[in-house]
């Protein structure tokens, strides 16, 4: 079946029960609802996660830190995240979103508030280390709660507008913490990095908080839908499980030994390593390019986290569209291999730089929504889904823990990252062939 009529049959099944209209409505009422919610808590959760990259632009000179001992205290956060990831995704789909998200909030805004503190390498990693431990399991926990939500053809598109909140915390980090290194810098006695950490450490309790009374675990507890709109979702995620052929009959047991899970895990491990890449090191790509203000340093890193959020949203949309998944993410990688390795290759033109790196971040970072996309379409509903899901993305976050970690050991040894960005484009393109090779459950 092609691409179109499987979308038409997809379509014509949720009018065999409900009109069309009402089922486009009720998955609009539903986005409305959660969406915005989410994409706030993940800004939140991302902010805290890579605000280390711009506290770093005065806290390595105050604390007399290496390019290594940065590089290291960055990627450290991701072995903390690695080992309780899966624990925390199984204990998500026993006690609900609503517990697991004050848990995780909580724990992870005053952790990332108390990094204020740090005041040697040694603590530098313990609290990195803490912060990755308190935070597992918050990405996978949205991916697995979205699916209990929106059925495959529709699970694209609001991926990308959950995800795009890692373009925003960009948009909205880049000038806010440039802002607090240059005016909070002395003010009550602390550093600009100290009160960076305190101000987007504390709004995620805040939320923490906030989500254990606006959102329900399943759509049948939700209140603010009607009996006929929870009847809508109930038949459209049900016709969408009883479709998942591949790991419908499996556990999670059984599950960690298909292949094809350790495939996935493998490309979401290259995808990151490029997202990281970004991340972790945009402030010192623009500062190596002429730029040595903070504020200004944080005001153009917006700019290609703007562009990524657009393309993310767009190119999402088209793949449901068009219901294709795999060569959109293999070009987007494809790009993000070659743009990132043409960063070195401009260094010191500002307008150049940021073109360069503003392709490589839309390319690199709409790779997510793609990927979760295709991951969700293979496990959404089977009751493999909470572990593996967890368990592949846990194994591809150690890309988060390999990239920034290279990058500083060869800066440190070279004084450039030219040979880092391109051991991860390289890693990128191998991402790309084997997404390729991905087979196909129900069309994308």
């Amino acid at each position: 079946m092609d691409g179109n009529a499987w979308q038409g049959a997809a379509v014509e099944d949720d009018a065999h029960a409900h009109p069309a209209s009402a089922v486009d409505a009720t998955f609009r009422k539903v986005t409305l609802h959660l969406i915005p919610f989410l994409f706030i808590c993940y800004v939140a959760a991302y902010l805290d996660r890579i605000n280390v990259g711009f506290a770093q632009l005065q806290m390595r000179q105050d604390l007399a830190f290496s390019d290594a001992v940065y590089g290291l205290g960055a990627g450290i956060f991701f072995a903390g995240y690695f080992l309780f990831e899966v624990p925390s995704n199984l204990l998500l789909e026993r006690v609900g979103a609503r517990k697991t998200l004050v848990r995780i909030m909580l724990l992870w805004g005053a952790t990332s508030a108390c990094m204020m503190f740090v005041q040697s390498p040694a603590m530098f990693y313990v609290m990195r280390f803490l912060l990755g431990v308190f935070e597992a399991g918050f990405f996978p926990g949205m991916i697995l709660y979205l699916t209990y939500w929106y059925p495959a053809n529709r699970r694209g598109r609001v991926m990308a507008l959950f995800l795009t909140a890692v373009a925003i915390a960009g948009v909205v980090g880049g000038p806010v913490s440039g802002w607090a290194l240059n005016h909070l810098d002395g003010v009550r006695g602390l550093k600009g990095w100290q009160w960076l950490f305190l101000t987007q450490g504390l709004p995620s309790c805040v939320l923490g908080i906030a989500a254990f009374f606006y959102l329900d675990d399943r759509p049948h507890q939700a209140r603010w839908l009607s009996a006929t709109e929870k009847a809508i979702l109930r038949d459209s995620v049900q016709r969408d499980q009883g479709a998942s052929l591949v790991f419908q009959r499996h556990s999670f047991g059984e599950a960690l030994k298909v292949a094809r899970v350790y495939s996935m895990a493998f490309t979401w491990f290259t995808f990151i390593c490029g997202v990281y890449a970004i991340s972790f090191w945009l402030p010192s790509l623009i500062k190596g390019a002429g730029v040595s203000d903070a504020y200004s340093i944080g005001m153009l890193s917006a700019i290609p986290y703007c562009v990524a959020a657009l393309t993310m949203v767009c190119i999402s949309r088209h793949s449901d569209r068009a219901v294709e998944r795999r060569w959109h993410a293999a070009i987007c990688a494809a790009i993000g291999a070659i743009t990132l390795a043409a960063i070195p290759r401009v260094a010191g033109d500002l307008v150049l730089s940021l073109a360069v790196v503003s392709a490589a971040t839309a390319a690199i970072f709409t790779l997510q929504p793609l990927f979760w996309a295709i991951a969700t379409d293979y496990l959404g509903g089977t009751r493999a889904a909470a572990g593996t899901i967890a368990f592949i993305n846990s194994l591809g976050l150690i890309g988060g823990f390999v990239s920034p970690t290279i990058l500083g050991w060869v800066k440190s040894m070279t004084g450039s990252l030219a040979n880092g960005l391109y051991v991860v484009a390289t890693l990128l393109l191998a991402g790309a062939i084997v997404t390729l090779r991905f087979r196909r459950r129900s069309g994308v």
